[in-house]
């Protein structure tokens, strides 16, 4: 079976720091990419970041440019959301979701987040910024 499962979540203060950590089994690991998602109340199910394990190649969502990088251990199958200088409105259940790597890079701008090739998903953490 496929699992993919977050941790890291939590209560962060404004301007401050959180880390993400996506454990994945069930899949092989490198020909897949692993993407966070992240979902407010009353907002859009969102894109954040992804990672294609093949090439390494990361994307990011305009809102989090610059102040969340993504990365993958493919010896742990772990792919990690580091996320700083967050803001209220990072505040969101966050899902780890993945896809075939191939898709993910043959897909440019809106269409690399599409629920169309994002076939796995994990329970979700919740990550609440305070102002």
């Amino acid at each position: 079976d496929v699992r993919l499962v977050e941790s890291g979540g939590g209560l962060a203060q404004a301007g401050g720091s959180l880390t993400l950590s996506c454990v994945v089994s069930g899949i092989t690991f490198h020909d897949y990419a692993v993407g966070w998602f992240r979902q407010a109340p009353g907002k859009e199910h969102e894109g954040v970041s992804c990672i294609v394990n093949e090439d390494g190649s990361t994307h990011y969502a305009d809102s989090v440019k610059g102040r969340f990088t993504i990365s993958s251990d493919n010896a742990k199958n772990t792919v990690y959301l580091q996320m700083n200088s967050l803001t209220p409105e990072d505040t969101a259940v966050y899902y780890c979701r993945g896809a075939w790597g191939r898709t993910v890079a043959e897909n440019g701008g809106g269409n690399r987040w599409s629920s169309l090739y994002w076939d796995y998903w994990g329970q979700g953490t919740q990550v609440t910024v305070s102002s």
